[in-house]
């Protein structure tokens, strides 16, 4: 993304973070600086940037509110924050057969995966953040394994393991874990036998508050009615 906006007429300077300070040292070799900084923990002056872009990295923050706080404070008036992140459906798959599983061998239940975001309350959080303008979509991605064990191992290799305060500190019992793979298998299996995995991606997009943008209209002062400029009936309730 750093070499994408650096090449980018008019952007005088791209700085890049990480919460990791050898990714963040890996990230330099693209000619762009990069700190090893925390999303909630911004080392950046208030209204200092024009944009902040954020890339499947704030399912990760333990304080989500305070996090798009501190990204509004740091952009100037008219500022631009898009990001992308993953939503509350992202491998609600896995989320259900290592909860049957865990009821079937264990007899009980406990965190198995991260929480996510909700699309419904995305937006909600960038107007508590302070944004303008805010809009949220979503995309799913479905991607095929050939078993649950490998879809557990390319979780593994992308840091996405389960890092819910209250999760059970020890390892999952062995039983548990088949017992998932058999339900993965019976429940979400294509007709070649590869298992489907889903990942919700959300999009954010907002602005920091500025006189100059789009304001809504008060209440009541419409003077045209939009069942009109549809053509459609208007059905009032009892």
């Amino acid at each position: 993304m750093g070499v994408a906006l650096g090449a980018r007429n008019g952007i005088e300077q791209v700085i890049q973070t990480d919460l990791s300070p050898a990714m963040a040292r890996a990230a330099t070799r693209n000619g762009h600086p990069a700190l090893a900084a925390d999303e909630e923990a911004l080392p950046f002056a208030p209204g200092s940037l024009d944009l902040v872009t954020s890339c499947l990295s704030l399912h990760w923050v333990n304080d989500l509110p305070g996090a798009l706080m501190q990204i509004r404070q740091a952009l100037r008036p008219d500022g631009l924050f898009l990001g992308a992140m993953l939503g509350g459906t992202t491998l609600v798959e896995l989320r259900e057969v290592m909860t049957q599983a865990e009821i079937d061998i264990e007899g009980g239940l406990s965190p198995r995966l991260s929480p996510f975001a909700d699309l419904r309350d995305a937006g909600g959080l960038l107007q508590r953040a302070g944004f303008a303008l805010p809009v949220v979509d979503s995309d799913w991605l479905t991607v095929t394994y050939e078993n649950a064990f490998a879809l557990m191992r390319d979780l593994r290799g992308m840091g996405e393991t389960n890092s819910h305060l209250e999760r059970r500190r020890h390892f999952t019992r062995r039983a548990t874990l088949l017992r998932a793979a058999e339900l993965y298998q019976e429940r979400f299996a294509g007709p070649d036998g590869r298992i489907t995995a889903t990942f919700q991606i959300l999009y954010l997009t907002a602005w920091t508050p500025h006189a100059a943008q789009q304001q809504p209209k008060r209440r009541g002062s419409a003077t045209a009615r939009l069942a009109d400029a549809l053509g459609a009936i208007e059905v009032k309730p009892e």
